[in-house]
């Protein structure tokens, strides 16, 4: 069975960055190599209504038996406030939230972003993690694009 993996839209902005282009392209040369199942959400999607149209392009370049699409529910969303009620992060990361508890709820096995500040990072994964285990889901695996380079041993 493959991977499934979660991408916030700072992975699909980062392909077109020159910082994050080296280890971005790889992972979708692996998405297109069918090697993962892609999930993306409503929040995604609202997110990249006002992105560039090559990002979009690169977003509908996924092939759709290689990816599945969540719509935000209930769930989600009073995991994601029980995120913002227990400091992990504050308000105004509550579309930040949204990611990891759309992942979460759906049992991603893995969310993947560029976003060091609110979501790949150690303090906020911990936090996360332990409100998941709290309510009973299993921990998320929280990474960022580079850590899915295949390396030549």
């Amino acid at each position: 069975m493959k991977p499934s993996i979660y991408i916030d839209t700072s992975v699909f902005g980062g392909y077109f960055d020159e910082e994050f282009s080296e280890n971005t392209i790889p992972l979708f040369e692996r998405i297109m190599n069918n090697e993962f199942v892609v999930l993306f959400s409503t929040v995604t999607q609202d997110e990249l209504e006002s992105a560039p149209e090559r990002v979009k392009e690169l977003v509908n370049s996924i092939k759709a038996e290689n990816s599945i699409y969540l719509d935000t529910t209930d769930e989600a969303y009073d995991l994601a406030m029980e995120y913002i009620s227990e400091k992990v992060v504050g308000q105004t990361s509550f579309a930040d939230c949204l990611h990891i508890a759309l992942a979460t709820v759906n049992r991603a096995d893995f969310l993947v972003s560029w976003n060091f500040k609110h979501i790949v990072n150690v303090h906020r994964i911990r936090g996360y993690n332990s409100i998941n285990v709290k309510n009973g889901y299993r921990q998320l695996e929280i990474r960022s694009p580079r850590e899915f380079r295949k390396y030549e041993d």
